[in-house]
């Protein structure tokens, strides 16, 4: 096996999203680190079910305006007009 080509492999400290924390062994960082997590399976709509719509920058009110009249025409107004 050649030297010096591999990363570091150390212990790191992982604190999840709710507070608690556990060690494991990892190339990020350096020893000793926190590696503080942003999404885990806490709060990850994947793990808990729970699905929220999040509009960044107004991106969905803007696809709303948008695409408002886009779509299938009213059958009532259909009806009237026969």
């Amino acid at each position: 096996m050649k030297k010096d080509i591999h990363p570091d492999y150390h212990e790191i400290t992982v604190q999840m999203t709710d507070g608690s924390s556990f060690t494991t062994r990892s190339t990020w960082g350096k020893a000793g680190d926190l590696l503080k997590l942003d999404i885990d399976s806490v709060t990850h709509p994947a793990w808990t079910g729970v699905h929220r719509l999040i509009d960044s920058g107004g991106r969905l009110a803007r696809f709303n305006k948008r695409f408002k009249d886009f779509g299938l025409k009213n059958q009532d107004t259909e009806e009237e007009k026969t």
